[in-house]
């Protein structure tokens, strides 16, 4: 029985803050303040805050109850079990003290009337419920990650009749062996084979290399791809659930799906401190009817409901959440935008790093990297004419041209009679000199790395030069790899670009490994291989072909210079998609874990040293009980405690 939407919470969550704040004040108010509250008789307050905590009881805290519930009948006693057993405690017992309260033995009298508890129940529902609509909001993540991936398909397609005429049809009618037409800009609607016409086409989703690829008839075309140039027909193959689209949401779906839960530490301390308070509290009620003074059942009772108070996991409730909320404004500051507060304690555990290399590794678009002109012209001579040419081009290489340009400060001349070739190249007349900028063919092509295009100047029919582009690594990148080995983590890349391309890269960067031409299955495919050697595994990515990975590995981390699906599909996501954020965001994560597992020792130190206490252990020797307001005190100085020790993240070196 899970928890709804976070949408169905929040209103819960803003009527519990509403009436929460009033039951402090109510409750502390005369012991801080007596001047304030004199006038106000404290049978009075009493109702008031039985009035205003009901609702957040039985209201915002209803999921809980019913997990609660869940939880005795299944005999899997979680946090929620420890939570609502002691706000449980604690308001009925309030209530019987507000009804009888002139009934309970003297001893249990203060100068303010019976002790109550009204503020503990309503203050740690209201904090349990603020943490569990930070969880939802972590799992919403999936929803907006399938709806981006469906987002790539377009609704229509234009069918190509018998006649050659074109009818724009709905994509759900589109049927295996009909001929679609797709125009410049448009996202491929079906799996394919084109038949007429050529392209270049922008398979980044599927690769995650940047440059587009030339197609050509009889080349396959797949579903979200998109058509950068010219206008092609394809034969449509697999459509609708068979498109390779429909299977990279599928694998988001089931990498979500499978991912198994947190073991949060409050759950497992919970498994054997919620039993051993139940089986505490039950010993003392038998011992003080069966041993203790007249009227024994109500001091039983009493003494009994003292345990389940002491035990109240107030401090527990404000643990995880306070610490997760604390780091997640840290993380901001350092450029690590936490969308999974799990996350966090998962990427502390990691020892392996399976990382993407084009938008990760690298700048994630090509970039001059080299210049090789002809005898008869310079460098800046073949930059211009190039740029020039280039100019009205939308290409992604053109516009590496032109860019290379716009930094030497190089002038362009105007151009005239543009026109472009798709998989070729295009042709301009700069000035009064016709100019064509295309791939270079293998007996131009200079000696240079594997992974980089070149390209040939050819002027009035005559070569004036090359230029090589390549996909250059960030500077960031090997200083923050040779961090991250050194915190203890494996480094293998993960790229859909050939293989000689990534053993470069990877001799580059001294990687401990590497997986050329993957697609988005096979991606996915390495994180399961990984984790099943017992490996915890983050991916690291930027394009809606990491997404698949993204959501199967223990922790996903984007870039935030990527794509919205990879954004979605991640547990972190670094703002500025530069590794050294990525080494922060571990060092982020273990101090966190830390100051939750500390935060956990001191919510239950305070109950634990009360427990003995409470169940009367010193009666017989010194024929002294603790008094409840002491529980009230253990309580208070957890919490305080917890959130102190907490707010210390905010000043964490990163």
């Amino acid at each position: 029985m899970g928890l709804p939407h976070e949408r169905v919470l929040r209103p819960r969550f803003y009527a519990a803050v509403a009436l929460s704040l009033p039951v402090l004040v109510l409750a502390m108010g005369p012991m801080v303040a007596p001047g304030a509250f004199h006038r106000l008789d404290a049978r009075s307050l009493a109702w008031a805050q039985l009035v205003l905590t009901t609702p957040v009881f039985f209201w915002s805290g209803a999921f809980f109850i019913r997990r609660w519930w869940k939880s005795l009948r299944e005999l899997d006693t979680n946090m929620f079990t420890l939570t609502v057993t002691g706000t449980g405690a604690a308001y009925f017992y309030s209530v019987a003290a507000v009804l009888f309260g002139e009934r309970f033995p003297p001893a249990f009298h203060t100068e303010h009337g019976v002790p109550l508890y009204f503020e503990a129940t309503a203050f740690i529902t209201t904090v349990v419920l603020l943490g569990q609509i930070l969880e939802q909001r972590a799992h919403a993540r999936t929803d907006a990650a399938i709806r981006a991936l469906m987002d790539l398909a377009p609704k229509t397609a234009h069918r190509v009749d018998d006649t050659g005429h074109d009818t724009d049809v709905p994509l759900e009618s589109v049927q295996p062996g009909e001929l679609l037409r797709v125009r410049p800009g448009e996202h491929v609607p079906v799996d394919g084979t084109l038949t007429d016409g050529v392209s270049e086409l922008d398979e980044s989703m599927l690769t995650g290399e940047p440059i587009p690829v030339a197609k050509r008839p009889g080349d396959r075309v797949s579903a979200g791809t998109l058509n950068t140039t010219g206008t092609f027909v394809l034969r449509a193959e697999r459509v609708g659930r068979e498109t390779l689209l429909a299977q990279i949401v599928r694998l988001v779906e089931q990498a979500q799906d499978s991912e198994p839960p947190i073991a949060r530490l409050a759950d497992r301390v919970s498994s054997w401190f919620v039993p051993g308070v139940a089986a505490i509290a039950v010993t003392t009620f038998v011992a003080w009817f069966l041993l203790g003074p007249e009227p024994s059942f109500l001091h039983a009772l009493l003494n009994a409901v003292a345990v389940l108070i002491i035990a109240c996991p107030c401090a527990l409730g404000l643990a995880t959440p306070v610490s997760i909320v604390t780091a997640i404004g840290r993380g901001a500051q350092a450029g690590v935008l936490v969308k999974d507060a799990a996350a966090l304690e998962r990427l502390a555990h990691a020892d392996t790093l399976l990382i993407d290399k084009t938008g990760t590794l690298t700048e994630g678009r090509p970039r001059v990297v080299a210049l090789a002109p002809e005898p008869g012209f310079s460098e800046s001579d073949l930059l211009t004419l190039a740029a020039a040419a280039e100019s009205p081009s939308e290409h992604p290489l053109g516009r590496a041209i032109v860019a290379a340009a716009r930094n030497h400060s190089l002038a362009l001349p105007p151009v005239s009679d543009f026109s472009a070739e798709p998989g070729v190249g295009v042709r301009a007349r700069v000035g009064r000199r016709e100019v064509v900028v295309c791939r270079a063919p293998d007996s131009h092509r200079p000696d240079v790395l594997p992974g980089v295009t070149v390209v040939c100047v050819m002027v009035d029919g005559k070569l004036a030069g090359t230029l090589a582009l390549s996909d250059a690594i960030k500077p960031t990148t090997a200083p923050a790899l040779a961090e991250l080995r050194r915190l203890g983590l494996r480094v293998v890349m993960v790229t859909g670009d050939r293989t000689a391309a990534a053993r470069v890269v990877s001799e580059q960067l001294k990687l401990d490994g590497f997986h050329a031409d993957a697609t988005p299955a096979t991606k996915q495919e390495l994180v399961h291989v990984h984790r099943a050697r017992g490996e915890r595994v983050i991916f690291a990515g930027d394009g809606l072909n990491d997404a698949p990975a993204l959501a199967a590995a223990d922790v996903g981390i984007a870039m935030g210079t990527g794509t919205d699906v990879a954004m979605h599909s991640a547990g972190l996501v670094l703002v500025k998609g530069d590794l050294t954020a990525l080494v922060r965001a571990v060092h982020l994560s273990r101090a966190t874990l830390r100051n939750i597992k500390q935060n956990l020792f001191w919510a239950f130190a305070y109950n634990l040293a009360g427990l003995p206490l409470a169940a009367g252990a010193l009666y017989p020797l010194l024929g002294w009980r603790l008094h409840p307001m002491f529980a009230s005190v253990a309580m208070s100085l957890s919490s305080i405690t917890v959130v102190s020790n907490a707010l210390r993240l905010r000043r964490v070196r990163l």
